[in-house]
C-alpha cells in the first residue's frame, strides 16, 4: 500500500514539474509579440531586431529539439531535463537584464537551446512516472496547460509589460526555474532511452542551413537583396539545407529520415503545419505592434484584444476532437486552415489607422476557430502516418517544422511589410501590414490545399496508438 502511495505521489510531483517546465517554454514562443513596443522604446533597433528577438528562439528551439530528446535518451532524461532547466532559466535572467538589444538577442537563442533540451524530456519523464491507466488524463492536463501557456502569453506579457516592465517577462520564469531544479532533482526518476547515435552532422546542416535563409531573409531589405551578405546566406543557406536533405536520405542513423516524407499523409500534414505557422506567427508578430503602435491600445488591452484568436482553441479544440472522431482529421484540418486564411484576408481588409476593435473582431474569431479545428486533429494525423517505431521522431519532426515555420513566417512577412510600409506613420504601418497579411492569408490556404491532399480515414485512423507509447504526446499545443 505504501509503495503504490509512492507512486502515486511521485507521478503527481511528475505532472506538475513536467507540465510548469512545459508551460514557460511555450509561454516564450509568444509571450514577447506584446512586449516588442516596449523594447523598441527602450533598447532601440529596428523592424530586424525585433524580428530577432522572437526568431532566435524558435530557430534555436527548432534545430536543436530533436537533438535534445536524442541527447536525453543517451546520458539520462532527468539529468539532460535538469541541464535545460537550468540554461533556460539562466538565460531568461539574462534576457532580463538586457542592457542592448543584441545582448537581449542573444539571451533568446540560449533560452531556446534550454527549451529544445527540456521541452521534449517533459512527457517522457511523465510517462515514466504515470501508471498506463492514468496517462490519457496527466496528457490530457499537461496539454491543457500549454495551451493555456500560448493562449495567455501575449495578455501575460502585455500586462506585466504596461504594468511592471517588459523585463518581468523573463523574470517570471526565474523563480519558477529555480523552484523546479530541487524538486525535479529529487522527485522524478532516472531513465534512458536506446541510446542510438547522436546526429551532430544532421544538426550543423539544419542549424546552419535555417540560420543563413533566416538572415537572408531579415536583412534583404536593408542590405538588398543582391548584396553579398543577403546572397551568402540564401545560397548557403539553401546549399545546407540541401546537404540536411542529401544526409536525411543516405545516413544510417540521421535526425530526419527522409523516407518518412515518401508516405504521401508525412508529407501533407508536414506542409499544412509548416505553411500554418508561417502565416500565422508571422501575422501575430505584427498585428501585436499594430494593436498597440498605430491603435493606441495599452499592451495588456492588446493582449486581450488578441484572445479571439489566442485563446479560441480551448474552446474549439474539444469540439474539433470530436467531429475528427465522427468524420475523420483531414476535413477538419482543412477546414481549419481555411478558415484560418480567410480570417488573416479579413484583417487584411479592414486594416487601416482608424479601424475600430468591432470591425477586427470577425476576423480574429475566424481565424481563432480555424486554428482550435487544426491544432486538435494534426496531432494524431502526423501519429497515424508512420508506423509505431517512428512516432517519437515523427512527433519531434512536426513540432521542429512548426518552429521553423514560425521563424519564416516573421522573416517573410516583415521583409513584405518593410517593402511596401514602415514605422514613419500610421498610414505606413497600415501600408505595410495589409499585403503582409495577405501574403499570410495565402500561404495558410496553400496549407489548406495540402491538407486537403491527405489520405481519406482509413489512412488516418488505421494505426492505433498504444496506450504506453509516450511518443504521440510529444506533440505540443504550441509547436
Amino acid at each position: 500500500m505504501s509503495q503504490q502511495t509512492a507512486r502515486r505521489g511521485g507521478a503527481v510531483w511528475a505532472l506538475v514539474i513536467t507540465s510548469v517546465a512545459g508551460f514557460m517554454a511555450a509561454l516564450d514562443n509568444l509571450v514577447v509579440t506584446t512586449a516588442l513596443p516596449s523594447i523598441r522604446e527602450d533598447l532601440g533597433g529596428g523592424l530586424d531586431d525585433l524580428e530577432w528577438t522572437v526568431s532566435a528562439y524558435t530557430l534555436t528551439f527548432a534545430v536543436l529539439l530533436m537533438f535534445g530528446a536524442a541527447l536525453g535518451d543517451r546520458f539520462g532524461r532527468r539529468r539532460l531535463f535538469l541541464v535545460g532547466l537550468t540554461v533556460f532559466t539562466g538565460a531568461s535572467a539574462a534576457a532580463a537584464m538586457a542592457p542592448g538589444i543584441d545582448s537581449l538577442i542573444a539571451a533568446r537563442a540560449v533560452q531556446g537551446v534550454g527549451a529544445a533540451i527540456m521541452m521534449p524530456l517533459t512527457l517522457t519523464l511523465l510517462t515514466a512516472a504515470v501508471p498506463a491507466a492514468k496517462r490519457g488524463m496527466a496528457f490530457g492536463i499537461w496539454g491543457a496547460v500549454n495551451g493555456l501557456a500560448v493562449a495567455s502569453g501575449p495578455l501575460i506579457g502585455g500586462t506585466l509589460t504596461e504594468h511592471v516592465s517588459w523585463h518581468w517577462i523573463f523574470w517570471l520564469n526565474v523563480p519558477l526555474g529555480i523552484a523546479l531544479l530541487p524538486l525535479a532533482r529529487l522527485r522524478l526518476s532516472e531513465s534512458y532511452g536506446t541510446g542510438a547515435p547522436l546526429d551532430i552532422t544532421g544538426t550543423v546542416l539544419a542549424s546552419g542551413g535555417l540560420f543563413g535563409v533566416v538572415y537572408a531573409l531579415i536583412r534583404g531589405n536593408i542590405d538588398g537583396w543582391s548584396s553579398a551578405p543577403v546572397l551568402t546566406g540564401l545560397i548557403g543557406g539553401g546549399l545546407l539545407l540541401a546537404g540536411f536533405v542529401w544526409h536525411g536520405i543516405r545516413a544510417k542513423n540521421p535526425m530526419l529520415p527522409m523516407r518518412l516524407f515518401r508516405s504521401r499523409a508525412f508529407s501533407a500534414i508536414n506542409t499544412a503545419s509548416l505553411l500554418m505557422f508561417v502565416g500565422m506567427f508571422g501575422s501575430i508578430f505584427l498585428l501585436s505592434q499594430f494593436l498597440q503602435g498605430v491603435l493606441g491600445y495599452s499592451p495588456t488591452e492588446a493582449g486581450l484584444r488578441m484572445l479571439p484568436w489566442t485563446g479560441m482553441p480551448m474552446i474549439v479544440a474539444p469540439i474539433a476532437g470530436y467531429l475528427s472522431d465522427r468524420i475523420g482529421g483531414r476535413p477538419v484540418v482543412t477546414v481549419g486552415l481555411a478558415l484560418q486564411a480567410v480570417g488573416l484576408g479579413w484583417f487584411a481588409l479592414v486594416v487601416s489607422p482608424e479601424v475600430s476593435y468591432a470591425a477586427q473582431l470577425p476576423a480574429l474569431i475566424i481565424s481563432g476557430i480555424g486554428m482550435g479545428l487544426y491544432f486538435a486533429p494534426s496531432a494524431a494525423l502526423v501519429m497515424a502516418s508512420v508506423l509505431p517505431s517512428e512516432q517519437g521522431i515523427a512527433s519531434g519532426a512536426n513540432n521542429a517544422l512548426r518552429e521553423v515555420g514560425g521563424a519564416l513566417g516573421i522573416a517573410v512577412l516583415a521583409s513584405v511589410f518593410s517593402a511596401q510600409g514602415g514605422y514613419e506613420s500610421a498610414q505606413r504601418f497600415a501600408d505595410g501590414l495589409s499585403p503582409a497579411l495577405w501574403v499570410g492569408a495565402a500561404v495558410v490556404g496553400a496549407g489548406a490545399v495540402a491538407a486537403a491532399l491527405l489520405p481519406g480515414r482509413p489512412a488516418v485512423t488505421g494505426t492505433p496508438v498504444a496506450a504506453s507509447d509516450p511518443a504521440p504526446v510529444l506533440e505540443t499545443v504550441s509547436h
